[in-house]
């Protein structure tokens, strides 16, 4: 069949979910046996968030190929199982970029270059370009912002002339906001009879509505916004507060998202998706009784999407062990000798969380000392496996001063340095190692136990590595270094075996942790933490 393409617009306000929704949209065709992606376009002029700070954007997420993007593509992955890459995420900051370097290069032919149609279409190629190449029937297209924003405009022209040049295999679903007033007691319609508005004036009539609201909508009130914002009855969905994000999919079948969808893209409705298996992750999400309590360490522990991918991958894997995941935030940089025992002690386990920067890292040192000493179980990931090697360093090897060159570049013991090849590069957008890179896991290692594997590939997002002039003193102390990049012989691993669950990783397994195939290390590190949990009874 020809490729179909989705439009998800939103309005009234942000952070309504238009992720969630597009990611429980294409849930739900997979589940009914389409080649789904999605694809998210952001109308900041940055060319990625990678130099965002998170408390601008929250969580940077990172593709296979390398790609800085938004913590929406993560969703789109927990989601569907897919693997999102570069064309998966085009922000205005790239359209802009690639517009001008074409002008540059004389392709326009000396032509005055315009919003119309220099950069429309651009956007119109982007939107495209995964259908053309990616052999999908389905592109859910996510446009970030609200209608109305003047960032917006350009995309909402594109989307506005790809509806006629798609015909029939185009439709847009925007989301709005039904807000309650408690002290009427009434649910208001207005602000999305306002939103829908605002679309039509640039040319968009949406095919469908899904309604956010905290309460559920009498069918009465449903009539009168498909009435005033001429969307047919069938095709106005409600989306009320869920529990849990991964609810919204079956939520959305309930209410006859997917079929909406199917019928105005005239595609049969063949019996019921099949969404056995993730029924079966929200049965044990809901019979869950006994809790699981893992702290996290890290400087932005205030920001709720800092550490969404990790968030996450732990309630996965809290989930598949039967447990309710009780994670408990603890700020790196309040953190000291004097509160750690008290901050630590009730946990059953510990994640020492990435990052960049000196802020906050002394806390996470003395978090590791109190951890190995306690032998609790613990997870660094990135800068949080770097710090291990810089705690164990200082007080196993007698390192007083030992350091990471990015912390003090003049450190005598620079157990953590920059890769060589990263000394003489500048630009913040192109210093690190980015994406997936294969990794050998030692045989018998507690890591390669978890994956059930030796060759491994994860995602990195990092400057900074393990130095190798000091593995041997590291090896021969007990600190083992159980995992190396075949190629380079850079250390992505390491772990102390003698300890319960003491483990360190360069890369980041929580990008790769879905909904139906969890990260294997979390799965193991929640055991660990299970098991350490029984201990104490």
């Amino acid at each position: 069949m020809e490729t179909k393409y989705i439009f998800v617009t939103g309005g009234v306000v942000s952070s309504l979910g238009k992720g969630i929704i597009s990611s429980s949209l294409a849930c739900l065709l997979k589940a009914r046996g389409y080649r789904v992606t999605i694809q998210k376009f952001d109308p900041y002029i940055n060319i990625d968030p990678g130099t965002l700070n998170p408390y601008e954007h929250g969580e940077c997420y990172v593709t296979v190929d390398g790609h800085e993007a938004d913590l929406d593509l993560g969703h789109y992955e927990r989601f569907t199982n897919i693997r999102t890459t570069r064309a998966n995420n085009v922000t205005t900051g790239r359209i802009y970029q690639n517009v001008i370097d074409k002008e540059r290069r004389g392709d326009y032919l000396g032509k005055t270059v315009q919003i119309v149609p220099h950069i429309t279409d651009e956007i119109k190629r982007n939107v495209m370009l995964l259908g053309k190449t990616g052999n999908f029937d389905f592109v859910i297209t996510e446009i970030g912002g609200t209608v109305g924003d003047i960032e917006s405009r350009p995309f909402l022209e594109a989307v506005r002339q790809l509806r006629w040049e798609l015909e029939d295999n185009c439709l847009c679903i925007h989301l709005t906001y039904v807000p309650y007033i408690r002290a009427a007691k009434e649910l208001k319609t207005k602000p999305t009879q306002h939103s829908v508005n605002q679309l039509q004036q640039v040319g968009i009539q949406p095919d469908i509505l899904v309604l956010r609201t905290e309460h559920q909508i009498p069918a009465s009130t449903l009539k009168k916004i498909a009435q005033f914002c001429n969307v047919s009855p069938d095709a106005v969905v409600q989306s009320v507060d869920a529990p849990s994000i991964y609810k919204v999919p079956l939520m959305m079948h309930a209410q006859g998202l997917d079929q909406a969808v199917l019928r105005k893209m005239e595609l049969p409705i063949n019996g019921e998706p099949d969404l056995t298996s993730w029924q079966r992750f929200l049965d044990l999400m809901d019979s869950a009784e006994q809790k699981v309590t893992i702290g996290l360490v890290g400087k932005y522990v205030e920001l709720q999407d800092a550490y969404k991918s990790i968030n996450e991958a732990l309630f996965q894997a809290a989930t598949y062990c039967s447990r309710k995941l009780d994670l408990r935030y603890i700020h790196s940089e309040k953190l000291n000798s004097g509160n750690v025992d008290e901050l630590l002690s009730g946990l059953d386990g510990v994640i020492i969380a990435p990052g960049f920067g000196q802020r906050g890292i002394e806390g996470k040192f003395i978090a590791l000392e109190w951890c190995r000493t306690h032998d609790l179980p613990t997870f660094g990931i990135c800068l949080g496996m770097q710090c291990m090697v810089i705690e164990f360093a200082r007080n196993v090897l007698g390192l007083a001063d030992a350091n990471s060159t990015e912390m003090d570049p003049n450190t005598a013991h620079n157990v953590i340095d920059l890769m060589e090849d990263q000394k003489s590069i500048h630009n913040m957008g192109g210093t690190m190692r980015l994406g997936a890179y294969d990794c050998h896991l030692k045989e018998g290692s507690r890591v390669a136990q978890a994956y059930g594997a030796t060759e491994i590939s994860e995602r990195h997002r990092h400057r900074f590595e393990f130095n190798n002039d000091y593995r041997e003193r590291f090896e021969k102390a007990g600190m083992k270094c159980v995992g190396e990049n075949p190629d380079t012989k850079l250390v992505e691993v390491v772990e102390l075996p003698d300890h319960r669950w003491f483990i360190g990783t360069q890369y980041h397994p929580e990008y790769s942790s879905t909904v139906l195939s969890p990260s294997p290390l979390f799965l193991d590190f929640m055991k660990a933490s299970i098991q350490y949990q029984e201990t104490k009874k």
